[in-house]
């Protein structure tokens, strides 16, 4: 090849260069953007309760012996009906703080706690009413990871079906005779209705009665997004 058809040869090459950068990043067609969700109820079945102790001095360490006195006993009285699952028995914050008046620290304040969680709502608070050493300061309601995962997956699984009956009937708007599935994600939240509110420190479990309790409900939502190819 002679000097001038490698000069034209180069020339045409560099010229068709960018169009083929061009080609490879144009953006795709008859591509298709959507999502589809689903929710699902379910009885929320996990009840965690916290119970409580506080006390005050001017001498930190004997506020803390008498803090640590009754964390003990309402653990000892915990773990006697504790079971797996159904009640695990943890304790919660434990910490002291020191009082002040005019500057100075004139004191010493402090709290313990005990946390009492499973899906025996009963053995829950019969456990509770035993502990003396302790009242009760707060309790929640949730999905325990078994009913979560039952529940997610029933709502992915309708969030899925939604998905394709949605693209299949979008692609067939348009003129299509179907789809291929280019990229998806799934996201799940969960929403507890009623939300429940602290309690100030109650004197039932001293009382030696049960606290009454009732579970209220969650709604677990899953959505499905992402593209389509249209064929």
């Amino acid at each position: 090849m002679n000097s001038t058809l490698l000069t034209r040869a180069l020339a045409i090459s560099l010229a068709m260069a960018p169009l083929a950068t061009l080609a490879q990043f144009a953006p795709p067609q008859n591509v298709l953007q959507l999502s589809a969700s689903a929710t699902v109820d379910a009885p929320q079945d996990l009840l965690s309760l916290s119970l409580a102790t506080r006390r005050e001095g001017t001498d930190a360490n004997a506020v803390q012996s008498q803090l640590k006195t009754a964390l003990e006993a309402a653990l000892d009285e915990a773990r006697k009906t504790a079971q797996p699952g159904q009640m695990d028995v943890r304790s919660g914050h434990f910490g002291l703080t020191p009082r002040y008046e005019q500057g100075r620290v004139n004191g010493w304040q402090g709290s313990a706690e005990v946390i009492l969680e499973g899906r025996d709502f009963a053995r829950i608070t019969q456990t509770a009413a035993r502990i003396q050493s302790m009242t009760v300061s707060h309790l929640n309601f949730g999905l325990s990871r078994e009913q979560r995962a039952k529940v997610e997956s029933d709502a992915q699984a309708q969030a899925i079906e939604r998905f394709k009956a949605k693209a299949a009937e979008l692609a067939k708007g348009f003129g299509f005779a179907g789809y291929s599935l280019r990229e998806v994600s799934v996201n799940a939240n969960d929403m507890v209705s009623p939300i429940p509110r602290p309690m100030a420190m109650s004197k039932a479990a001293s009382a030696d009665i049960p606290l009454p309790v009732e579970a209220g409900k969650a709604t677990v939502s899953v959505t499905v997004s992402g593209s389509v190819q249209l064929k």
